[in-house]
């Protein structure tokens, strides 16, 4: 009597638990890295993230990544300046702006419901301490995360104020140790620069916008053919991108992730989240290129 021929086994897909840096807008990469992981056959069994890394990586977790990056795609400079809800209250911006219009265009879930494991990370201004958000509201983790001090009003959570997790832990590897994956990779916002001659750089700055709003966000008037006098806001997040570049070096170093993929950090400003398009491809790139790497390593 004939049997029929065992089914062929289906190779099993391997796990990664992904670590997603701060970084503002430049985290639109983390979109493309999530797509190209994906594509070349893993499955993200756990996030963590900081800041903009918290915001991708729970808006993924819901299921809502195709949704949030059609939305995002679309905008143009001044539909991000509508999202501002201007305060000068603990910081220049409320934050409950764009997190209302996300959570009407996401929805909103229990951390502890998700379907794998997410760790928002925050900043405990008053206590001084990294604070692992893994349960509550999904979008009330999200704001503590994205606070960045002086510009978006801190969150407060059961009595806690809490600030922009970067602060601490600008690529979070650590609440990831304890997750049972293959791999652990990290995305980094802070890589090296990859600044462009002067007269490429005069060429591909973006223009501010008019008047004080110029002076905050922008690079502000020409003091000569090649310098760019930093509006506030430009010289703030330059400062943290220095402060975050070098501390996310030493966590890595201390906790070092099967693999790094970097982003220069200065792929864009804090603000310019209408250039999501290049963006998310650079994230597709720069993931390529290191699992290429991590291939050759293993061959």
């Amino acid at each position: 009597m004939s049997h029929p021929a065992p089914a062929a086994d289906v190779p099993r897909q391997p796990t990664v638990a992904l670590a997603l840096g701060a970084g503002g807008a430049k985290g639109l990469a983390h979109i493309g890295v999530i797509e190209e992981l994906e594509h070349q056959g893993y499955a993200i069994s756990a996030i963590a993230g900081a800041s903009m890394g918290a915001l991708i990586g729970g808006v993924y977790a819901m299921g809502k990544l195709e949704v949030y990056r059609d939305w995002v795609c679309k905008l143009a400079r001044f539909d991000v300046l509508r999202l501002v809800d201007w305060t000068f209250r603990g910081g220049l911006i409320k934050g409950e702006k764009i997190i209302e219009t996300l959570r009407a265009l996401i929805g909103d879930a229990r951390i502890e419901e998700l379907p794998l494991a997410y760790t928002a990370v925050a900043t405990d201004i008053d206590r001084e301490r990294e604070v692992w958000l893994t349960r509550g509201q999904l979008f009330d983790a999200i704001r503590a995360s994205i606070a960045i001090p002086t510009v978006f009003r801190p969150h407060t959570i059961d009595g806690r104020r809490l600030v922009d997790g970067a602060l601490l832990n600008p690529v979070p590897v650590t609440p990831l140790i304890r997750e049972r994956a293959d791999f652990l990779f990290a995305i980094s916002l802070d890589g090296p620069t990859e600044r462009l001659s002067p007269k490429q750089d005069a060429e591909a700055s973006p223009s501010s916008p008019p008047g004080w709003l110029g002076r905050l966000f922008g690079h502000g008037e020409d003091r000569s053919p090649h310098v760019h006098e930093p509006g506030a806001l430009a010289l703030l997040t330059q400062a943290m991108d220095l402060m975050q570049s070098n501390l996310s070096r030493l966590r890595l170093a201390a906790y070092e992730p099967d693999l790094l993929i970097e982003i220069p950090r200065d792929a864009a400003a804090t603000y310019e989240f209408y250039r999501a398009r290049e963006l998310i491809e650079l994230g597709r790139t720069r993931t390529r290129e290191a699992l290429e790497r991590l291939d050759a390593k293993r061959d």
